[in-house]
């Protein structure tokens, strides 16, 4: 009895110690995409020792999936793409938040906004760099079919929080790619004059950023919130001036990006 009982703890034992099973992928699921729906593009604000410190040693916990170097330009990755990356913190788009679970990062080593306070300026982005960064992005929009309304920058999913990659970067040129959605400046011109002879409300401005993708208050009210929505939206958009006042010219490209 006693050596039946050993043998069958050894067993157990055994197979305790086998590790995980076998596993059959004979057969696959349609129903799957990728688990990257967002694709978010960041400035470091520092230069590329500091950013690295900051994305791989750093202890405020932030992390990306690639880093792009300035000079030589170079892309590191820094965590896989099939893990989650720091680097969205709070953040929402299209009504989905918390997007480090579904995003891939790009940081970009830029200082954004330097020089002394009331001189600033925005730093400019070599075109080294940029043809670097939008082979990755290329890339990833492709191997993971990311949407063109889901590829957005930092300022569009913390507005009110953060202003990078800010106005220098060339947001354009993916357009032209197809791979960012990007009002028409015909349907922008045509719907124009309209606009110059009766502005809408703040709760339609409000509205329309709602619809294109923006967490943004829905009160009515021109408060220190929308301001920064529109100067994000703005920023992107019509990087020639963010000022966050709603104008005919940002009434027409939401009206032309978001439909009637």
């Amino acid at each position: 009895m006693k050596r039946s009982l050993f043998a069958v703890a050894a067993l157990v034992l055994a197979g305790c110690a086998a590790g995980p099973p076998r596993l059959d992928t004979t057969y696959t699921s349609a129903n799957q995409d990728s688990r990257a729906q967002y694709l978010v593009i960041h400035f470091t604000s520092e230069g590329f020792e500091s950013s690295l410190e900051t994305l791989t040693r750093g202890d405020g916990k932030v992390s990306s999936h690639y880093l792009v170097r300035d000079n030589p330009p170079t892309v590191y990755q820094l965590v896989d793409e099939n893990r989650r990356a720091w680097h969205a913190g709070a953040s929402s788009w299209l009504g989905q938040t918390q997007l480090n679970a579904a995003s891939i990062g790009i940081e970009i080593v830029n200082l954004g906004l330097k020089g002394p306070p009331g001189a600033q300026t925005w730093a400019e982005y070599p075109e080294a760099q940029m043809e670097v960064v939008m082979a990755l992005v290329r890339d990833i929009i492709k191997r993971h079919q990311i949407r063109p309304d889901r590829v957005v920058g930092h300022s569009d999913i913390a507005p009110q929080r953060k202003v990078d990659p800010g106005p220098r970067f060339p947001w354009k040129r993916l357009a032209d790619e197809g791979l960012i959605v990007w009002p028409d400046a015909a349907d922008v011109a045509r719907r124009l004059p309209a606009f110059e002879v009766a502005m809408p409300d703040i709760v339609w401005f409000q509205d329309r950023l709602q619809k294109h993708g923006f967490s943004v208050p829905q009160n009515g009210a021109l408060d220190e919130a929308t301001v920064r929505v529109l100067a994000a939206f703005q920023m992107k958009y019509r990087p020639s001036r963010y000022d966050g006042m709603p104008d005919a010219e940002t009434a027409a490209m939401l009206d032309v990006l978001t439909g009637p």
